[in-house]
């Protein structure tokens, strides 16, 4: 039985060794594309989907401000009926006395050409305009059974007036001051999700590069476990070492096995998952260059949470919503109270039965409309509206107070994160090269026999894995910490300037 097994392991470890040096073979026989860090995010920033879905939400963002901006340019309308017809039966008095039903006819032509101009500060309009009307009346006249057919025109050579809220809420008042700062935070929020975009392709790339050193780590320890094991069969032999140390050295090359299935797997899911995300179509092998050199600078707390006052879409949103509570208020305190609005037109107008007269000698015309609303009684209404808009302010300051604190919280939290992380890496890293340092000499002590307990070997092996594999983790955390720190300020800690982007080259 033991026979079998050792036969059944043999031909298992044969097909594995096969099976690596096939992989080998098809990796050199293609060309490997080998990505830096700062490549990976580049890519990212350009193709990934988040990149993608953070550039059309700015630029929804972007049309959004344009139409309101249009709202207070000039608008030009023209207005056309051709033509307005109706049949009707009018009753007509007759000399004898006798009423009449006469079937009549109206068929109207307009065309009005009009400019207007709203006037944000006071909340107004005023506008130009000029139009021609032309009614043609078809009328039966049973007495001389003929049609009777009359046709006029109508002109407005030009009216200029305006309309004018005095006392009602003003919403283009509050547009003017709200908008621009929806559209600067827009700005703000675009460059942040680049920057979580970046975070994002850090996760990807070093979920990839510790897949890809785990796989290395786990054909190196086969590698090890199979020289080891081999070892071991011939001290047994000669009866240097106990059965139950080489029965573990081949359950450690049985898992060394094992693991590098399970390694071999979890790489090709991550390499799914990086090109994925990239949107990478080829099918190259990837290999990734790990960023070991790191910057080193500390970041000032005060000056973290200053810039991220000033930068940040979160700043802005603070001072937003407090604008938009205030311009609640005054809504309420202007809506359904006293309301009064003056309307005024003046203007050159003829009517003749032919075009050229009508346009000749045209007469004045005015109109005045000033029109009041006064609530008599609405049962508290107003009043309530108005202690409820004071409620929602006063919840919205207690809130942005609130958040406020929490925010330059994080940032403290963020900062100081950061600044100790450069001397955990310079502890993991000298964790990484003792831990190798002591495999390597346990391996070689073990192999001429000056260490006989397998058990130390192991811990060696296992503690050496950990800290390599740790001193990557650090490096990662490293680089999340540092574009988190970007995000959360929106500022370069390292080159001492903002975060700009081109905004110019995301709108179509």
């Amino acid at each position: 039985m033991n026979g079998n097994f050792q036969k059944l392991k043999a031909v298992r470890t044969v097909l594995l060794l096969f099976l690596t040096l096939v992989t080998v073979l098809v990796v050199k026989s293609q060309d490997t594309v080998r990505y830096t860090l700062d490549e990976v995010i580049k890519i990212a920033q350009s193709q990934s989907p988040d990149a993608i879905m953070a550039r059309h939400r700015f630029r929804s963002s972007y049309w959004g401000y344009r139409s309101f901006r249009a709202t207070y340019l000039p608008g030009v309308t023209l207005n056309a009926t051709i033509p307005n017809l109706s049949r009707s039966i009018d009753p007509i008095d007759q000399p004898n006395g006798a009423v009449e039903y006469i079937p009549r006819s109206i068929t109207n032509y307009s065309v009005d050409l009009s400019v207007s101009q709203k006037i944000g500060f006071t909340g107004g309009e005023v506008f130009l305009s000029t139009g021609l009307v032309r009614q043609d009346n078809y009328r039966k006249n049973f007495i001389s059974n003929n049609d009777t057919v009359t046709r006029q025109f109508v002109t407005n050579l030009i009216n200029i007036g305006f309309r004018q809220p005095i006392f009602k809420y003003n919403p283009y008042k509050w547009e003017r001051k709200i908008e621009p700062m929806k559209y600067e935070e827009a700005k703000r929020a675009y460059i942040e999700a680049n920057e979580d975009v970046a975070i994002t392709a850090v996760n990807q790339f070093f979920a990839l590069l510790l897949a890809q050193i785990e796989v290395d780590i786990a054909y190196k320890n086969m590698a090890n476990y199979d020289t080891l094991y081999n070892i071991a069969k011939g001290r047994y032999r000669l009866g240097k070492i106990a059965e139950n140390e080489l029965l573990q050295l081949e359950l450690n090359l049985l898992k060394a096995e094992a693991t590098v299935e399970t390694a071999d797997l979890n790489y090709s899911d991550m390499l799914f998952r990086f090109k994925s995300y990239l949107r990478l179509k080829d099918d190259y092998p990837v290999a990734l260059i790990p960023p070991v050199i790191t910057p080193d600078f500390s970041v000032p707390v005060q000056q973290a949470v200053e810039e991220a006052k000033t930068n940040t879409s979160q700043g802005l949103a603070f001072q937003r919503r407090l604008l938009e509570a205030e311009s609640q208020l005054n809504r309420a305190k202007r809506d359904g109270r006293f309301d009064a609005e003056l309307f005024a037109v003046v203007g050159l107008t003829q009517t003749s039965d032919n075009i050229p007269e009508a346009y000749k000698n045209p007469l004045d015309e005015e109109r005045v409309t000033l029109g009041m609303s006064v609530p008599l009684l609405d049962w508290g209404k107003a009043r309530g509206d108005i202690k409820m808009a004071e409620s929602n302010q006063y919840l919205v300051m207690t809130a942005v107070e609130q958040d406020r604190i929490d925010f330059e919280q994080a940032i403290f939290l963020q900062v100081m994160q950061f600044n100790i992380q450069q001397k955990q890496m310079l502890i993991a890293a000298k964790s990484d090269t003792v831990a190798q340092k002591r495999f390597e000499v346990t391996q070689k002590r073990y192999m001429i026999g000056k260490v006989n307990d397998v058990l130390e070997l192991n811990n060696a092996q296992i503690d050496n894995d950990n800290a390599k594999m740790g001193y990557y983790r650090s490096l990662m955390d490293y680089w999340k910490n540092y574009y988190q720190l970007r995000k959360l300020t929106l500022y370069d800690f390292q080159r001492k300037m903002r975060i700009f982007v081109g905004f110019e080259d995301l709108i179509e």
